[in-house]
């Protein structure tokens, strides 16, 4: 057992402060209470498995990439993309994990970096599945918000819409767009 799992422990915490960390682009249009973070990784990791298993790759690494996506944003906070516009570079996801693996034991530094690079660099099929789910995820989640009223939500489901690549994910935004947000409720109570 290593000794240094207390680097491990200090992580562990501060990857729970995404459960409190809301997604910051939902403010501009309107919401008062947006998802936060954790909750958008949870449901990325569902899409890219899901994404990869049609496209042929494997659905558990894809989940790993989608789950561990946005941890930096531990050390960022969410930046939207008007905010990016307004920064002098943004910070490599890269830097912030090698940063956030100092003093973790060796094996678990890797798996975080490599994981996070693996992600960033989008050279296997996998990766591109996780970047998929996460614009897939953020349509599903306009959509939702725009059935509470939310009308400016309509634009992140276009643009989320337009950003996604594999032939699975587009056929299964595609589906999602002609299904109502309730009506996997209606479907398991019965009625039509």
């Amino acid at each position: 057992m290593p000794d240094n799992l207390s680097a491990v422990a200090n992580f562990l915490f501060e990857a729970g402060t995404l459960k409190h960390s809301a997604r910051t682009g939902w403010w501009m249009a309107g919401v008062r209470t947006p998802e936060t973070v954790a909750e958008h990784s949870w449901r990325t990791s569902l899409i890219a498995s899901v994404i990869a298993k049609l496209e042929g790759a494997d659905p558990a690494r894809a989940a790993l990439f989608a789950v561990w996506h946005d941890t930096g944003e531990t050390r960022t906070g969410d930046v939207n993309y008007l905010g990016k516009k307004y920064t002098d570079g943004e910070a490599d996801p890269r830097d912030i994990a090698a940063d956030q693996t100092t003093s973790m034991p060796e094996a678990v530094a890797e798996l975080v970096t490599e994981v996070i690079g693996a992600y960033e660099d989008r050279d296997t099929l996998e990766a591109i599945c996780a970047r998929d789910a996460d614009k897939l995820e953020c349509m599903l989640q306009g959509i939702e918000y725009r059935s509470q009223g939310y009308e400016n939500a309509q634009r992140w489901i276009d643009n989320s819409r337009g950003r996604i690549t594999t032939k699975s994910g587009q056929a299964l935004a595609d589906a999602i767009l002609e299904t109502g947000s309730l009506d996997w409720l209606r479907a398991a109570l019965g009625e039509r």
